[in-house]
């Protein structure tokens, strides 16, 4: 199986390494990623994070030169989700991209508001680091 999905990004004006610094730090998830907007602690090791629909663990790729943000929010019921993202240069500053999926059994409404959100996500990114 292949799920469909949706390219978001957003350009922001600071150099790759500045919002990849700061996308990376889990800390600062709930600045920006509304879904994570309760707290998050490194315990541990792993990183936990309160949301709407109980704690999950917010699992990053390792430190990377190349800006892949690629991370696993794993819920209580033990479903893991996969989200591909990654910073790169955009002339003088940077893009994000994440790429949204629609997994098995998500409506087309939900997988539409589900990439509104992220973009949401990645507007409120780029308004901190600018």
């Amino acid at each position: 199986m292949i799920y469909e999905s949706h390219h978001v990004s957003v350009a922001i004006a600071r150099s790759p390494a500045e919002v990849y610094a700061f996308a990376a730090n889990p800390a600062n998830l709930p600045r920006w990623a509304a879904g994570l907007t309760g707290s998050i602690a490194n315990v541990d090791g792993r990183w936990l994070a309160e949301t709407p629909d109980g704690p999950v663990e917010v699992a990053f790729t390792p430190p990377n030169e190349v800006g892949v943000l690629d991370h696993d929010v794993t819920f209580p019921s033990g479903q893991r989700f996969y989200n591909p993202m990654r910073v790169f240069a955009n002339a003088d500053g940077s893009e994000v991209v994440f790429t949204v999926y629609r997994r098995e059994g998500t409506s087309r409404e939900a997988f539409e508001a589900d990439a509104v959100a992220v973009l949401t996500d990645l507007r409120v990114l780029k308004s901190l680091l600018e």
